[in-house]
């Protein structure tokens, strides 16, 4: 193991939080392929619920964050893992604030079994004083991301764009309930990445170096970190900029 690898293996995981259409799924699922780690995202969940018996069709109806069914994968997940430690006899994941305690335990039940990349649910939250966790923003303009959809999955403009507003309020109401965050906050994140700009091996390739340097820091005191470290004195007191029209 090259001195590279050795130090994104003292990470755990990896969070990526996506607006809908933006290719967050498709980069995590290139980096994880890369780290050769665990991708924990719909089809995961997907494989689980058929284990258990569920149909793919009725994972397909929920979002990441949907109650009914949702609720019966992750509540049963123990069966599955034992070291998700999720209680399916307490009946709790049949109500909306069961569901979250559910969600909540397998995304810190994979993020401690580690070498994870965990796609939504919640986890740049969940997992936010983690220090050896990532966390990263995929964006881009909505009008690529509806190009993205429409390629993806055979919708007509209109039908994209009402899907990505859709997934993308859902999301947001997910996090304000729980959390009164929103998703765009960038002080959520360690890294921020636009599709529309940078191409989606490229982000892969940014996220895998943006890992390797955070674990890089993870001997570092807590007080020894922020921008003012080692940071010079500016040679003068700085000065405000003055427009020529406005000297004052």
């Amino acid at each position: 193991m090259d001195s590279q690898q050795t130090l994104r293996a003292q990470m755990r995981a990896v969070t990526i939080s996506r607006e809908y259409g933006s290719g967050g799924g498709e980069i995590a699922r290139r980096l994880a392929a890369k780290l050769q780690w665990q991708l924990i995202d719909h089809d995961f969940v997907v494989r689980i619920a058929q284990t258990l018996g569920v149909s793919e069709h009725e994972v397909e109806l929920q979002d990441e964050y949907s109650q009914s069914v949702m609720a019966r994968i992750l509540s049963s997940m123990r069966a599955v893992d034992p070291a998700l430690l999720v209680d399916a006899t307490s009946g709790q994941a049949t109500t909306e604030e069961g569901y979250h305690q559910a969600l909540v335990s397998v995304v810190e039940a994979v993020a401690r079994e580690g070498h994870v990349v965990i796609v939504g649910r919640g986890a740049q939250k969940i997992l936010e004083r983690q220090r050896d966790v990532l966390h990263v923003r995929i964006v881009a303009p909505l009008e690529k991301r509806i190009t993205y959809v429409v390629q993806r999955e055979n919708l007509d403009r209109d039908a994209a764009r009402n899907r990505i507003l859709q997934k993308d309020r859902h999301r947001e109401r997910y996090l304000q309930n729980y959390y009164h965050v929103n998703s765009s906050e960038p002080h959520l994140y360690d890294l921020v990445l636009n599709t529309g700009i940078i191409d989606m091996d490229s982000c892969a390739d940014i996220i895998s170096l943006a890992l390797e340097r955070k674990a890089n820091r993870l001997t570092v005191a807590e007080h020894e970190l922020g921008p003012g470290i080692g940071s010079p004195r500016y040679p003068s007191r700085p000065q405000d900029f003055r427009s020529p029209n406005n000297p004052l």
